[in-house]
This record gives structure tokens, C-alpha cells and sequence, in this order.
């Protein structure tokens, strides 16, 4: 998996591409951690997301509730396949996707 940054003031947008799975997820909670304090607005970008597994959607969790509480966080371009995993989890409801 890749992770694309990009900040402009208080926004920041990641793009991921490959998979989002067991060995990356760790990788994205990091460089969330480093990388979401003093933000208001996060976009994540999945136009290049090809997978999502459990850990993946516990980091997208985590990162939700943080947001909740500074700003807010919208999921952007999600293909069909991970959008049936939003709907089947229940993160169509948690989550802002456009």
C-alpha cells in the first residue's frame, strides 16, 4: 500500500492505494498519529484502494472518533467492493463516503 499526503492549513488528504489489510494497516495508523493533531478536516481518498480488511476498518474507526472530536473526516471515491464491506459492517453509518 502507498499513502499520498498532502496538507494545506488545517486539511489533510490521504490517498491510499493497493490494499488495506493486516501488514499496511499498522503503517496507516502511524502516520495518522503523526500526522492528524491540529487537523479539522480529514479527506481520505480511496480512488486507488483496492481491498479493505478488518484492521483496516479499525483504523478507519479510530481515526472517525478522533475526528469526531476536532473536525471532520469524509471517504472519498471508494470502489463497489468496499462499499459492500461499508454496507455489510455498518460503516455506511458511521462513516461520511462521497
Amino acid at each position: 500500500m502507498t499513502i499520498d499526503k498532502k496538507e494545506q492549513g488545517s486539511t489533510l488528504e490521504i490517498a491510499l492505494s493497493g490494499r488495506l489489510d493486516t501488514t499496511t494497516a499498522p503503517q496507516l495508523e502511524a502516520e495518522l498519529k503523526r500526522s492528524i493533531s491540529g487537523i479539522t478536516a480529514l479527506v481520505m481518498d480511496f480512488s486507488g484502494l483496492e481491498y479493505i480488511s478488518s484492521a483496516g476498518l479499525r483504523v478507519l474507526l479510530a481515526a472517525q472518533k478522533v475526528m469526531n472530536k476536532q473536525g471532520t473526516m469524509v471517504v472519498r471515491h471508494v470502489n463497489e467492493t468496499i462499499m459492500d464491506v461499508f454496507d455489510v459492517t455498518g460503516f455506511i453509518d458511521i462513516l461520511t463516503i462521497e
